[in-house]
């Protein structure tokens, strides 16, 4: 059997952000294939040519490796790596999900969408409260326009009232003046006629006698 290529000793470790982070995006994950695994992260894994401690060392599998689970057989899973060679793996340095090396570009793209949402969020509603003062500042300008216009009418009738007042004082003199002038030549008149009434039958009396004498 070919060996596999040696694993060389790597240590990744996610920080806690990215597992508190992605807890709920992991767990709703698509399943993997019954038959899939992969290399739990450990410093080193090896394999064996058989299912037992007793079999020979044939190489090692590299951590966060996927293969294809056979069969297994005690605490041994006998697998086929990207390779094509078969071999037995301790059961407990297999699990169920992708490890973390092959986690980390969906967490780093996952961390990319949200930073992506969020900004989308962000700008929507800078957007939106932009708009919302851009609203308020035009119903401040045309409150402010309406007052000033309500100032402005008012100042307007109570200059026309005003001017109104004036006018109805100067026609109440006139017409008072008027009536005064009226009374002036009706009394004027009446003694005129007076005057006429009284002369007018003296110098008729007068006439008569002259006449008599005559």
């Amino acid at each position: 059997m070919r060996l596999l290529r040696p694993l060389r000793a790597r240590s990744a470790v996610l920080p806690a952000l990215f597992a508190s982070l992605f807890l709920h995006t992991l767990a709703h994950a698509e399943e993997p294939a019954s038959d899939e695994r992969w290399v739990s992260d450990s410093l080193s894994t090896y394999v064996r040519s058989g299912p037992t401690d007793g079999h020979r060392l044939v190489g090692t599998l590299k951590s966060g490796q996927k293969v294809k689970l056979l069969t297994t057989q005690g605490n041994y899973s006998q697998v086929r790596g990207e390779s094509g060679d078969t071999v037995w793996i301790a059961s407990s340095d297999l699990q169920s999900v992708p490890g973390q090396a092959e986690r980390l570009p969906q967490l780093t793209q996952r961390v990319t969408q949200l930073e992506e949402q969020l900004k989308g969020i962000d700008d929507s509603w800078k957007t939106r409260v932009q708009g919302m003062q851009e609203t308020l500042d035009a119903r401040k300008n045309l409150v402010d326009e309406l007052q000033a216009r309500n100032l402005a009418l008012n100042e307007e009738l109570s200059e026309a009232q005003s001017q109104l007042r004036d006018t109805q004082a100067r026609l109440g003199d006139e017409n008072k003046q008027v009536l005064m002038r009226y009374m002036v030549y009706g009394g004027g008149i009446a003694g005129a006629g007076l005057l006429v009434g009284l002369i007018l039958p003296a110098l008729t009396r007068g006439r008569k006698r002259n006449s008599g004498w005559a």
